[in-house]
């Protein structure tokens, strides 16, 4: 499952080795100035929207690249809670990734946008 944090002003998404293999994704690392907003949705895999290219599209898991008319998202969710993170001026216009906790990961990344923006 992947993870997510924050270092020194910068988002830290890091993929498990699967994820880097079936989804032909790498990791992710951005400037917190690049986060527009983070929210958490209930169920991840109803969440994706688009066609997947490339990537792994199953009934209980989605890992790669999805596309919509001038958005690209990264994608790793299974059912369940998931974080949106929509992005700005970035390869990736949102991502949308199953974490634990995701609540607490999504406060966790807000309070780290709050003191980067003050």
């Amino acid at each position: 499952m992947a993870t997510i944090g924050t270092t020194a002003g910068t988002l830290h998404l890091t993929l498990t080795r699967a994820e880097h293999l079936f989804g032909l994704l790498r990791d992710l690392e951005v400037p917190l100035t690049a986060v527009r907003s983070v929210e958490v949705v209930s169920d991840g895999l109803a969440a994706v929207r688009g066609l997947r290219a490339p990537g792994l599209g199953l009934p209980t898991r989605r890992i790669g690249t999805w596309r919509r008319r001038r958005t690209r998202t990264l994608v790793s969710v299974r059912r369940g809670p998931a974080v949106r993170i929509e992005l700005t001026g970035q390869r990736f216009d949102a991502a949308l990734v199953t974490v634990d906790d995701a609540p607490a990961v999504a406060s966790a990344l807000t309070a780290a946008l709050a003191g980067a923006r003050s």
